[in-house]
C-alpha cells in the first residue's frame, strides 16, 4: 500500500508536489478549490502542466485524488444549494480528469431531519446529474462519515443503498478510520476490525474500496464526534493502525493522513514516518 496525505495546495496546484516530496508522501489528496467557497475556476494549462510533470517526476502520478468541498449536500431542502452542489461535483470530477487524478473524495451531507428514506432519490438524482455534467472516467467516491447527527453514510448499508441506486462503476468508497470508529465499527481490534470488513464486504464490496483516510480518534469508539488525532495518539492507537494495515482488504489501498501534525499545521513527516514504521512492521 502507498501511504500518503492532505496536501496543501495554496498558491496553485503545482506547488503541492514540492510540499509531498518534503514529507516523503507517496499519494496525495488535494482541494482544486477552497473547501469552504463555491467559486470555482479551472487551472491555468500551464499550472496543469507544471502539476503533472511534477506528479510524474516524483512517482505521484498513479495516486492523486481531490476532496470535494465541505458545502456539498445531497440532502439539502435548497434548490439552489443543491444544483451548487451538483456543479461543484461536476467541476471537481473534471478537474480530476485534467491533472490525472483517480476521483474526488466527498461528504454526501445531511438530511436535516428528514430521514435517509426520504433524501435517497434526491442523492442518487444528483449523483446521476454530476457523472452526467462530467464525462470523463474519474470516479465520484463516497466517504463514511462519523454518524454524528443527521449526516449521512455514517453506516455500511446507507453507503451501499446509495451505490446500488446509483448503479454507476464510477462510484467507489473512501474508508475513514477515525469516522468508522466514532460509529462504532471497532476498527482498533483485530476482531472489530474482520468483523468490520466482513460487514464491509458483504453490504458494499471490498472492490468499491479505493482509499483510506488514515486518521486516529480523539473520540472512545462509537461516540459520533469527528475528531481526528495523530497516529498513535489516539483511541485507535499504533496497535491498532498495525491491525489495520495488517488486513488484506487494504494490502493495495493509498493510505491518506487528514490528522493534526505534531505542530498542529496538519499532516507532516512525522506522522508519515510513524505509518510507513507500522507498515514495515505489518
Amino acid at each position: 500500500m502507498k501511504i500518503g496525505a492532505h496536501i496543501k495546495a495554496s498558491g496553485g496546484l503545482d506547488k503541492c508536489i514540492e510540499r509531498a516530496i518534503a514529507i516523503n508522501a507517496e499519494a496525495i489528496q488535494v482541494f482544486a478549490t477552497a473547501p469552504q467557497m463555491w467559486r470555482a475556476s479551472f487551472p491555468k494549462p500551464e499550472v496543469v502542466a507544471s502539476f503533472k510533470e511534477q506528479a510524474a517526476a516524483a512517482g505521484l502520478a498513479d495516486s492523486i485524488f481531490l476532496h470535494g468541498v465541505y458545502l456539498v449536500n445531497l440532502a439539502t431542502e435548497i434548490p439552489g444549494n443543491l444544483e451548487k452542489g451538483i456543479d461543484s461535483l461536476a467541476f471537481y470530477l473534471d478537474v480530476a480528469d485534467l491533472i490525472g487524478s483517480k476521483g474526488v473524495i466527498f461528504h454526501v451531507g445531511s438530511h436535516k431531519g428528514q430521514g435517509f428514506d426520504t433524501v435517497l432519490p434526491q442523492i442518487t438524482d444528483s449523483i446521476h446529474a454530476a457523472l452526467a455534467k462530467a464525462k470523463g472516467e474519474a470516479w465520484l467516491i463516497l466517504e463514511n462519515n462519523a454518524g454524528q447527527g443527521n449526516n449521512i453514510g455514517g453506516n455500511f448499508p446507507e453507503l451501499r443503498r446509495i451505490i446500488e441506486a446509483v448503479g454507476s462503476p464510477r462510484v467507489k468508497v473512501c474508508l475513514d478510520t477515525q469516522h468508522s470508529y466514532a460509529s462504532g465499527y471497532d476498527v482498533a481490534t483485530k476482531d472489530g476490525l474482520e468483523a468490520t470488513m466482513e460487514e464491509f464486504e458483504r453490504e458494499i464490496g471490498i472492490e468499491k474500496l479505493v482509499a483510506v483516510h488514515a486518521n486516529d480518534s480523539k473520540i472512545p469508539l462509537g461516540k459520533p464526534v469527528d475528531r481526528h488525532e495523530n497516529i498513535g495518539d489516539g483511541f485507535i492507537g499504533r496497535e491498532g493502525f498495525r491491525n489495520i494495515m495488517h488486513h488484506p482488504a487494504f494490502r493495495d489501498v493509498p493510505f491518506l493522513l487528514e490528522v493534526p501534525g505534531v505542530d498542529r499545521q496538519g499532516p507532516d513527516e512525522e506522522n508519515m514516518r510513524r505509518l510507513t514504521d507500522i507498515r514495515v512492521l505489518a
